[in-house]
């Protein structure tokens, strides 16, 4: 590629972005063959970095930390389905009282199938991250449980 092209597309990044990475930046591009798939990339990360930028200009975080472990779609949905458990089992205890059914009811199928759906999730979020980062699994695995417990709690102080 040649020296304005690659500057053109260094220009596209946000300023602080070019002061930490802009001439390294600029040296790959140059390098580069200047395809048409390099200018759709570098633009479209210029415009992730305008968007969403790197945190603190640290390309170097952990990748296994709690936080980025807890964001990951196999840690927070069995968590979210939790949540939403409980939140169908609250509502339904506000509107209507803890009072038995003869049939189950719309809300007991619901929560029964989140709790239930949520099952194989953790499965995979086990076995795919206790060996690469067991510490934060396992963290991440005591608050899925806690909010399961959580969920659990009304059904059996209410005896639903």
């Amino acid at each position: 590629m040649n020296r304005a092209g690659a500057r053109l597309l260094t220009r596209l990044y946000p300023r602080a972005w070019r002061e930490r990475y802009g001439t390294e930046f600029e040296a790959l591009l140059r390098d580069g063959n200047g395809d048409l798939r390099t200018w759709a990339n570098a633009f479209w990360s210029a415009l992730r970095e305008r968007v969403i930028p790197t945190v603190g200009g640290n390309m170097d975080q952990q990748i296994n930390s709690f936080g980025a472990m807890i964001r990951r779609p196999s840690a927070f949905i069995p968590l979210a389905m939790s949540l939403t458990a409980l939140s169908l089992l609250l509502g339904h205890l506000a509107i209507f009282g803890a009072v038995r059914e003869a049939d189950e009811g719309t809300t007991a199928h619901l929560w029964q199938i989140l709790m239930a759906g949520q099952m194989p999730v953790l499965a995979f979020f086990a076995i795919k991250w206790l060996p690469q980062a067991p510490r934060q699994t396992l963290y991440v695995l005591a608050l899925q449980a806690g909010a399961v417990l959580a969920s659990m709690a009304p059904v059996f102080y209410f005896n639903l």
